[in-house]
């Protein structure tokens, strides 16, 4: 058979359900193996809506998500979803096609080291040079994305290399199996819980895995010890739940901070240091156990006493087992900042000022979906307040990134979010600078018949840096423009548009459209005149609870 017939039955021997991308001409070969195959094509405007799709199918899966791109400025366009995925421990297979490599076809026209230029934001990066080697580079590159902590890996075919007639050969496919933690291990860390007075659990970002949330609920239900969530570690465990203390959306001067400054201990589960720090260590200050797949990487703002490594999930129920909860462990202040943090939460919800507050748009949206329903964020100033605000039932009901942190994800993540789920309403949110950065998916969106409310918190600048800005007394400059009218813009693609002109508008549009067929745009014009009241002035110069 064609070399590129083996790569997609490679593909398929994986149980690949979509490849997302833009085919060019070193991908044609490719493109037609595909046509006869049991995988869907999802076309899209731009290889960075490809790579954002096929990084949330990894992230809301645990599959590995595909995409393709042709070479030297297609596969350029790939590098921000590779280091998004990379980062966020989504597993993503990018597959960029090339020139010949046997001979000359067009000098060095379009062509780059794209194999180099991934290798340093990937876990792999190779060529096919040889065609019978793609079945075993499709495997092995497969297990190494999907391996934690899982990630980003390429694949780059040369055309020539594409049309070889090779021989098929398929490799068995199976699912890792993680060690556990020695008894011994797991003796020290009941022992440094049991000597705490006052322990505190963290939830973060690789605790959000299959299996993990129920054992993680186990051991705080059995012990009954307080627990706050990473951005990326939200909906692990219900945010509804009496011990949820609240979410580091910052990394120090929140209420939440209050409690855990007060720990004596902080059992972290799932969290490494490429998420933005929920705290900082310090030298002879609060102890921490690491539990994760993978040791801890020590850094000047973390370096715990005690490393439990391996399986999470297989771990959590081994101490599950083996603890007792402790007469002496005192949480009476943790409870107290919960609900000296949940009445600043809740002070705006009901506020009815036009433009909107965020803190009102996030309780609006919140009322409207439900427990399973998924919210996609962008990236912008309004990240932090769902992170810290918006409670959810589930896991991965709200996606955000909080380690590359890029814009322009947000409609493309809520895109794979309603093809994975078709069941699920679906909520992008998106600041009107990260729209406008890929904001030409809605055309695919449209063209894919999904059912899709997307909102633009409308404010005509680029408000995260603005807020950056004003905490550093600098002067308001360089970060105002202009935005088309996005009512017509979404009706240009098919789509439907609508602009709330107050608070009860809007939550009659919102509940309008969540039940309606198709795209939906919503303009909703915000206020973000507190941010630097509350987040720079408030919460730092606030006082803590006795």
């Amino acid at each position: 058979m064609k070399a590129s017939d083996l790569f997609v039955k490679a593909l398929e021997n994986e149980g690949v359900e979509y490849i997302f991308g833009i085919p060019g001409e070193e991908n044609l070969d490719m493109l037609n193996s595909l046509k006869d195959s049991s995988i869907k094509l999802i076309l899209t405007r731009h290889e960075q809506g490809a790579g954002f799709m096929a990084a949330t199918y990894g992230r809301l899966t645990g599959k590995v998500g595909v995409c393709m791109a042709t070479l030297g400025p297609g596969a350029t366009n790939l590098v921000t979803p590779a280091a998004y995925a990379n980062l966020g421990g989504m597993p993503i297979m990018m597959i960029t096609g090339q020139k010949p490599i046997k001979k000359s076809k067009q000098g060095r026209f379009q062509i780059i080291d794209v194999v180099h230029m991934m290798k340093p934001i990937t876990k792999y990066s190779k060529t096919v040079v040889n065609a019978n080697n793609i079945a075993s580079m499709v495997r092995e590159s497969f297990k190494i994305a999907l391996h934690e902590r899982p990630g980003a890996v390429h694949i780059e075919l040369p055309e020539d290399i594409a049309r070889e007639e090779v021989s098929e050969q398929l490799f068995p496919v199976h699912s890792p199996r993680y060690p556990i933690a020695r008894n011994e291990g797991l003796q020290n860390a009941l022992d440094m819980l049991y000597e705490a007075k006052m322990p505190l659990i963290l939830i973060g970002a690789g605790a959000n895995r299959t299996r993990i949330g129920s054992a993680m609920q186990d051991f705080i239900d059995k012990l009954g010890i307080p627990f706050f969530v990473t951005q990326m570690g939200k909906g692990v465990v219900d945010e509804f739940h009496p011990l949820y203390l609240g979410t580091a959306a910052l990394s120090d001067d929140d209420y939440l901070h209050c409690a855990i400054e007060r720990a004596d201990l902080i059992i972290n589960v799932g969290h490494d240091i490429i998420e933005k720090p929920p705290f900082f260590m310090h030298e002879g200050g609060t102890k921490v156990i690491h539990v994760n797949f993978l040791p801890s990487a020590v850094d000047a703002t973390y370096f715990p006493q005690l490393d439990v490594i391996g399986d999470i999930a297989c771990n959590l129920k081994s101490l599950t087992r083996f603890a007792t909860k402790q007469e002496h462990w005192d949480f009476s202040y943790y409870m107290r900042v919960r609900d000296e943090s949940q009445g600043h939460i809740v002070k705006y919800f009901k506020d009815e000022r036009f433009p909107i507050l965020p803190q009102r748009a996030l309780k609006d949206i919140r009322d409207v979906l439900p427990k399973d329903g998924i919210l996609t964020l962008d990236n912008g100033i309004y990240k932090i307040w769902f992170a810290r605000n918006y409670k959810c039932f589930m896991p991965n009901t709200l996606l955000l990134d909080n380690a590359l942190a890029t814009m322009g994800a947000g409609l493309a993540s809520a895109m794979a979010a309603k093809i994975v789920h078709p069941d699920k309403k679906v909520i992008a949110v998106c600041g009107d600078g990260g729209f406008m950065m890929n904001s030409q998916e809605l055309e695919t969106a449209v063209r894919l018949e999904l059912d899709l409310v997307v909102i633009i918190l409308n404010d005509n600048a680029y408000g995260m840096i603005k807020w950056k800005q004003e905490g550093m007394e600098f002067e308001n400059f360089g970060l105002d423009y202009n935005n088309p009218d996005f009512v017509q813009y979404a009706k240009a693609y098919g789509a439907m548009g609508y602009r709330p002109t107050s608070c009860d508008d809007f939550g009659v549009i919102l509940k309008k459209v969540i039940d309606s067929k198709g795209v939906h745009l919503i303009d909703l014009e915000v206020d973000y005149s507190l941010n630097h009241t509350i987040l720079n002035e408030l919460l730092k110069n606030k006082t803590c609870l006795v």
